[in-house]
């Protein structure tokens, strides 16, 4: 590799410790932060923005570009590329919108989570509106620089080449499969048995954190601690997940663990000799909703797992042996129902409360749907999709925090994420023997290993549908994932 190529290479490093300081001063917001430090943080957030942002951008990076050459090794061929296509991103941005953006949306985020509380969709609906004004300023200069659709150029930062032209005919035919399957789940599923309870808190969490480091979460380099909205965050060394408690339900914060571990997992297993540079980043969104959906809904809802954790759940909240038997749980924890929030929802349901936010996030970046009217075009979709009319705002609009924190284009993951898991599991199925067997005894060392060499370990070296290709044979194939419902819910094969 020549000098350029070297000081690109440096350039991108510096970056993405910049990067790395953003997240931990956004999981300390999420978790630690006093609510008197919102305005200072997101002052602090827009001025690293604006620091990172001016790094990509100079002069010097344009000149470096075009003189760079990364020799013969595919992986720094590649993440020169991925460099180039950074920097258009970037170069196409001003300075002063990028820091506009961060403001807005930490100003937002906050209010939101009042506006929340008090399912009061007004509270919030002013600096909505300024979030949105300026999603749409980013997604049409991001649109006229990479010669896309405004809404794609949005997705394009979540999950490169994947277009909403694609996602369309995925979403009709899943909508399709949802109107027939829907009734049928219904119909065929038995009434559990629910756990009395109430789970002391202190009991979760040891239960979250014997699970999860179960999975392989080394917990000397990562945290477990609690927030409104679960999530992952950190960097690939000092890994922070966290989730909420439910004294009356352990699972929802069980299984928010082992999704968010499944996002922690290949956060750790990315290649080590790119770190810091764009090819050893993870692969997209779609991607990493892949992995946390492949441990959390393949893995740890099968029936192989359930038969193994019953009687660790009993152990950790007493009370009768028999709520926690495999077949309990599996009824239990596979209870398909028209629900109001996405984040509780089944996995048959779950999809149809990503398509209607998909529909309504690109209404609202073209302009076709005002900020002020979402709360009934909310209601409206979910009476289409579901049968279903929120009550208040908290059931509807307000429940996600990703469009009040500036994430538009991101949902569409979610559901193709789940696609990928199902596609993933059923080669990980055929490439390991005895992978149940293995799950069975709460080993998740075979399925972990598949994934570090098939997944983690290739970082960005390629894009989404080459990388699936690459593990399973073939491109995405949602039909991978209907078959899985088939045969959890219908009793298919």
């Amino acid at each position: 590799m020549n000098e350029a190529y070297t000081r690109l290479r440096a350039r991108f490093a510096r970056i993405a410790v910049i990067e790395e300081a953003q997240a931990m001063l956004g999981w300390d917001a999420a978790t630690m932060m006093p609510p008197g430090g919102g305005a200072a943080r997101g002052e602090q957030l827009a001025v690293l923005a604006g620091l990172a942002h001016e790094l990509l951008i100079a002069g010097e990076v344009a000149e470096w570009l075009s003189g760079a050459d990364p020799g013969d090794d595919p992986w720094e061929r590649a993440n020169l590329a991925l460099m180039a296509e950074r920097y258009r991103r970037a170069a196409a941005l001003p300075g002063d919108l990028v820091e506009a953006q961060a403001r807005a949306n930490a100003a937002c985020e906050k209010i939101w989570r009042w506006a929340r509380a008090a399912a009061d969709f007004a509270q919030v609906l002013p600096a909505f509106t300024e979030v949105v004004r300026l999603a749409r300023e980013t997604a049409a200069a991001l649109g006229a620089a990479l010669g896309l659709d405004p809404y794609d150029a949005l997705m394009e930062g979540f999950q490169r080449g994947v277009r909403a032209a694609d996602v369309v005919p995925i979403f009709a035919t899943y909508e399709a499969f949802l109107a027939e399957a829907l009734p049928l789940a219904l119909a065929r599923q038995v009434a559990p048995q629910i756990p009395p309870g109430p789970f002391p808190e202190a009991a979760q969490e040891a239960l979250c954190r014997r699970l999860a480091a179960r999975a392989g979460l080394d917990f000397s380099h990562a945290r477990l601690d609690r927030s409104l909205h679960p999530f992952s965050g950190g960097t690939p060394t000092d890994i922070r997940i966290t989730t909420r408690y439910d004294e009356a339900d352990f699972a929802q914060s069980l299984m928010g663990v082992m999704h968010e571990t499944g996002h922690a997992l290949y956060e750790a297993g990315l290649p080590t000799a790119y770190a810091r540079q764009p090819v050893g980043m993870a692969a997209g969104m779609v991607v990493h909703e892949s992995q946390s959906l492949i441990i959390e809904m393949q893995a740890c809802r099968s029936d192989a797992f359930l038969a193994w954790l019953g009687p660790i759940l009993h152990e950790s909240f007493g009370g009768a042996a028999a709520l926690y038997a495999p077949e309990n749980l599996a009824r239990l924890w596979r209870r398909v129902g028209r629900g109001f929030i996405r984040v509780d929802a089944d996995e048959v349901t779950y999809p149809a409360h990503v398509i209607l936010r998909f529909r309504l996030e690109r209404a609202l970046i073209s302009g076709d749907l005002a900020p002020a009217d979402l709360p009934g075009a909310w209601r409206e979709g979910m009476a289409a999709l579901l049968g279903i009319t929120p009550r208040h705002d908290a059931e509807g609009c307000l429940q996600d925090i990703h469009w009040y924190d500036g994430a538009f284009g991101y949902f569409p993951s979610y559901t193709l994420g789940a696609m990928a898991a199902a596609q993933l599991m059923a080669a990980a199925r055929r490439g390991v023997p005895g992978l149940d067997a293995a799950l069975a005894a709460g080993d998740f060392t075979p399925l972990r290993t598949w994934l570090r060499a098939e997944i983690h370990a290739r970082g960005s070296l390629l894009g989404f549908n080459d990388l699936l290709r690459a593990a399973t044979g073939k491109p995405l194939d949602p039909e991978d994932f209907m078959a899985h419902l088939r045969r959890r819910y219908l009793g298919g094969r």
